[in-house]
């Protein structure tokens, strides 16, 4: 009965949420306009990076601090967690892991490098290495995660502390997160690329801290 209210509250508020989006005003603002128009002085020539890390920097920054919470949020929820081993896979799946990885990786660069001329970026890189790890975990070669030790606390905090610094940076000449032309390629490169390995751990951590996989006696 406590399953059955639950879906119901599910749907219904499913239903809610779509029937507000489908009541939604068309935009009053058409920013397609003026984000081309300044494209020249973001640093970038994809207008999705440019609105990421130019005209809603605030928004993106806060989108790291949401996804980093989230994972302190998981880490005081479990507490101390015991020894975790991956239960060991076929050893097809395990060579074709190995060989996949590193194919990831060379694509979550790329996806990096592009994001600056077209759809790509920090997020969809970080989303790939994030992938390899958990697809070397279910492979049997990566162990769950346990307590992050000051290295992988590091790799966690510093995207976003490394955003913060570029951002506390700028201040100087007045403003956040506003760019000077002749540097916005530059700190926005270094940013994403903080930004990759931060978030690539960050979301293999939202799986690999959880993991409670026991080796098969």
């Amino acid at each position: 009965m406590k399953r059955f209210a639950v879906i119901c509250s599910a749907l219904l508020f499913v239903g809610s949420l779509a029937a507000a989006m489908l009541e939604l005003a068309p935009a009053a603002i058409d920013l397609r306009g003026p984000v081309a128009a300044h494209l020249a002085a973001s640093g970038v020539s994809h207008p999705v990076t440019a609105v990421l890390l130019n005209y809603r920097g605030y928004d993106t920054l806060l989108e790291i601090a949401v996804l980093l919470l989230a994972l302190l949020a998981i880490l005081a929820v479990v507490g101390e967690p015991g020894a975790a081993r991956p239960a060991p896979a076929h050893p097809v799946l395990q060579t074709l892991a190995r060989l996949a990885t590193p194919l990831m990786i060379v694509v979550a660069v790329y996806l990096l490098w592009a994001g600056a001329f077209r759809p790509g970026g920090a997020f969809q890189a970080g989303a790939v290495l994030a992938a390899a790890g958990v697809l070397l975990h279910l492979a049997g070669l990566l162990p769950g995660w346990q307590t992050p030790r000051l290295r992988l606390r590091l790799g966690l905090a510093g995207g976003f502390a490394l955003f913060l610094a570029v951002a506390g940076g700028l201040l100087a000449q007045g403003t956040l997160l506003q760019y000077p032309p002749a540097l916005a390629g530059g700190l926005i490169l270094l940013i994403e690329s903080g930004l990759t390995l931060s978030l690539a751990l960050t979301l293999a951590g939202l799986f690999l801290f959880l993991s409670r996989d026991e080796v098969a006696p």
